[in-house]
């Protein structure tokens, strides 16, 4: 039961370090508990990453019975004791959009829906929703999304954003500043980078590939409020860095991007939360872009 209890709440984070919080306990002591129950399974239930774990097809299989049987028991517990059980959803986003958006709001949420649980699922891969990882999950890109339904949340935009310490004041000043760059897959032509914007602002004879990259938009982010240089940012994810004066958009032009959808499969036991969940967040991003209007 202490292995599986591990291995839920790392499967659920997807993080041997949350899931040791979430537990009050070492991420060793989770580790040693999920390699005893890979030992008895005889199969590897995640795949060791640098800066996070990802389930193995055994994990993926093992992980809705898991969590579904230590959700039943902690309902049956609460109706025992008399208390009235919350109810609970599951939505995954990308670590950034987690971190960024949906964090600072988690006590919005609360109070437009008094009753219901939000846990956070941050992980940059896709989750399997027809296999129970999550019960919604906020998506970027293109519509449509087969196999799920796929609700319009916004269409992300992006500009020059930097610390204002820099004084980068017009496009020309780009050429005595750093270039920060994200490592961006590649979708189509709306897909990110330097050279676009350039493009699209009439630099011409510019190097766009210099500058460091980053893989995690969060650490991105820290850079660009470091003062290490100037990068291309949504206006909605920064609104925080944007109002208090950490952060500076210099000038435009403004690049359009693909969508946040906000994405499930249209059934399932948590329907009516998910279909609560879609309300919250349509309001919460028509304020959000409001805010960001010039």
């Amino acid at each position: 039961m202490t292995s599986l209890r591990a291995f839920e709440a790392a499967a659920r984070l997807l993080s041997f370090k949350r899931a040791a919080e979430d537990l009050g306990v070492t991420p060793t002591a989770v580790s040693h508990q999920i390699r005893l129950l890979e030992d008895v399974l005889g199969s590897r239930l995640f795949e060791r990453r640098p800066r996070q774990v990802a389930l193995t097809a055994a994990g993926r299989d093992l992980f809705p019975p898991v969590r579904d049987a230590f959700a039943a028991m902690s309902e049956a517990v609460a109706r025992i004791r008399g208390v009235e059980p919350a109810r609970a959803i599951t939505l995954s986003a990308t670590t950034a959009f987690t971190a960024k958006w949906l964090v600072p709001r988690l006590a919005s949420f609360g109070r437009a829906i008094p009753g219901v649980n939000l846990r956070l699922h941050a992980s940059d891969d896709v989750v399997d929703l027809h296999g129970g990882m999550a019960d919604a999950a906020i998506r970027y890109g293109q519509a449509p999304f087969p196999g799920l339904v796929s609700v319009p949340l916004f269409e992300e935009r992006f500009a020059p954003i930097c610390s204002p310490r820099l004084d980068i004041r017009s496009p020309e000043d780009l050429r005595r500043a750093t270039l920060l760059h994200s490592e961006w897959r590649q979708i189509d032509e709306r897909t990110l980078s330097w050279r676009r914007w350039c493009e699209a602002a009439g630099l011409t004879d510019f190097d766009t590939a210099a500058g460091p990259t980053f893989t995690d938009d969060s650490q991105l982010i820290q850079a660009a409020v470091a003062g290490q240089g100037i990068a291309l940012l949504s206006p909605v994810l920064v609104h925080d860095e944007l109002a208090n004066g950490l952060l500076a958009q210099p000038f435009g032009p403004t690049l359009r991007g693909h969508g946040y959808h906000l994405v499930h499969t249209g059934a399932g036991e948590h329907a009516e939360e998910v279909a609560v969940l879609e309300r919250w967040l349509l309001g919460e991003m028509a304020e959000a872009e409001s805010a960001c209007q010039p």
